[in-house]
């Protein structure tokens, strides 16, 4: 029975080792590893739809929010939904002001958004 336990897991890490990761699919592919456990550093709003995350190897990432949170300019703090393998990526969301705001698209991009200066 040990035997047997023993081959059916060398089995499926070898099916897992074969399947190649997202990014490999999709080189647009996203995501920030752990970001309910420090995973992100830093968050930066720009406007009501978009939200700019800075991860622990000071890549950016950006989220477009699926509608508009109009207390994300003024809000302090946020809440991260990373989903339940607390990864980051185009199927999470954010909470403001007690609102679930779901994301339409999560990409890497350069970096923080550009501060404009106010008139």
């Amino acid at each position: 029975m040990k035997s047997l336990t023993l081959s059916l897991a060398a089995v499926a890490l070898a099916l897992l080792a074969a399947i190649p990761p997202a990014s490999a699919h999709n080189p647009s592919a996203a995501a920030i590893p752990f970001a309910d456990h420090g995973g992100v550093q830093d968050w930066r709003a720009q406007g009501d739809h978009t939200v700019y995350f800075e991860d622990q190897q000071r890549h950016w990432y950006r989220a477009t929010l699926m509608g508009r949170a109009f207390n994300l300019p003024f809000a302090e703090h946020i809440g991260i939904d990373a989903g339940p393998i607390g990864t980051l990526d185009r199927f999470g969301a954010i909470e403001v002001g007690g609102q679930h705001y779901p994301f339409t698209s999560f990409e890497r991009v350069s970096g923080p958004p550009v501060k404009t200066r106010g008139k």
